[in-house]
């Protein structure tokens, strides 16, 4: 049977294959599985019309920092399987996530209010939509921001007043306006890994984001 016959794939040689490590935000337990991904998504990587044809989309994912923190993610390899999304809607934007897009991870909770960090798609949409975690994407940590911005100083920031984070506090999964992503990244000076641009992608940065 040939490759495009069988119903999942290992990765391909450039993620090493390493084992995905996979939490559960609820207990902050780190597991690991066998990184297999469905044909669908195998063909997609294969496809590379597809992938180099669409605009690169930008995102914000919020976190309970004593649920899972940026320095979870950091300490866990990078990686991690962004799951336990119960809204509709929310749902919906992850599900329109692709490979490459890039995400603010925002520290949401009372104490801790702000964007802290860059990760970046590395696995779209899978999974059981009615199973008791949901589906889920696969992200990995870019890097951490140069400053962290509080949601009080994106609130005063004329330049942020479209900001879907603003007017939908309780969405958990947010999509970001270029503009806006790049208001941010001003604010923040930056991140690690891009390349000292502000918030400018650097290609050779967004190709190493999936090694």
């Amino acid at each position: 049977m040939s490759i495009f016959g069988a119903k999942t794939f290992i990765f391909p040689p450039y993620i090493n294959h390493r084992p995905l490590a996979s939490f559960n935000r609820k207990r902050t337990q780190i597991k690991t599985k066998t990184y297999q991904i469905p044909i669908s998504i195998v063909w997609k990587l294969s496809t590379s019309e597809e992938q180099m044809g669409r605009e690169k989309h930008y995102w914000l994912l919020k976190t309970e920092p004593g649920e899972w923190s940026w320095e979870d993610q950091a300490a866990n390899e990078g990686l991690s399987e962004w799951d336990g999304v119960k809204n509709k809607q929310a749902q919906k934007n992850l599900k329109s996530m692709r490979i490459g897009d890039l995400c603010f991870f925002y520290h949401s909770g009372a104490k801790a209010r702000r964007v802290v960090g860059v990760v970046s798609v590395v696995r779209e949409w899978y999974g059981d939509d009615d199973a008791e975690s949901g589906g889920a994407v696969d992200v990995k940590a870019v890097g951490e921001m140069r400053r962290p911005v509080d949601l009080k100083e994106m609130k005063g920031d004329t330049g942020l007043k479209g900001f879907v984070l603003l007017r939908q506090p309780r969405l958990s999964v947010v999509p970001v306006e270029r503009e806006v992503w790049d208001r941010v990244c001003e604010l923040s000076g930056g991140f690690e890994g891009d390349g000292g641009g502000g918030g400018d992608d650097d290609d050779d940065q967004n190709k190493a984001m999936l090694l």
